[in-house]
């Protein structure tokens, strides 16, 4: 079944530098249909979804290990298999020096009109993955960045 979020709603997360989540709100652990004690400590993709394109989570890896901001939609998957999509901004959390010392997340709904794009995308990216691994994910993903002439961030900002 597909979850949605209510309109107003906020998604907040942090993790710890390998990923354990340190926090969750209440409307994550909602949609996420687990309970706080289920969640902290354990991977934060504990909600990934397999049909979730592997290379979009490696550019958002690539993005936050270099202390960039990044959006990204995202399908995520419950604890009692339903399914929900967000779009997500991920920073990493710094001390004072500088050092990454973990990861926060915010997600909201994402618009009907944005999702109408972006499910065709990641079907054919994960397509792709199954036949050519992240590398051909990612180069659906370039391919159509150079066509439209914009960055990955002017991409998903205009949906």
């Amino acid at each position: 079944m597909l979850l949605e979020m209510k309109e107003n709603d906020l998604i907040v997360s942090k993790t710890d530098t390998k990923s354990r989540l340190t926090y969750v709100n209440e409307i994550f652990m909602t949609m996420a249909e687990y309970t706080e004690e289920e969640l902290l400590g354990k991977p934060h993709n504990i909600v990934r979804h397999p049909d979730m394109p592997k290379s979009i989570f490696k550019l958002l890896w690539d993005k936050i290990q270099s202390k960039e901001e990044i959006f990204a939609y995202v399908i995520n998957k419950t604890k009692n298999g339903n399914e929900y999509w967000v779009l997500a901004n991920v920073t990493a959390s710094v001390d004072a020096n500088g050092n990454i010392i973990g990861y926060y997340s915010v997600r909201r709904k994402p618009t009907d009109s944005a999702l109408s794009v972006i499910k065709p995308l990641y079907q054919e990216m994960i397509q792709a993955e199954r036949s050519g691994g992240i590398e051909a994910g990612t180069k659906i993903l370039t391919d159509l960045l150079h066509k439209e002439g914009v960055s990955y961030d002017e991409y998903i900002i205009a949906l």
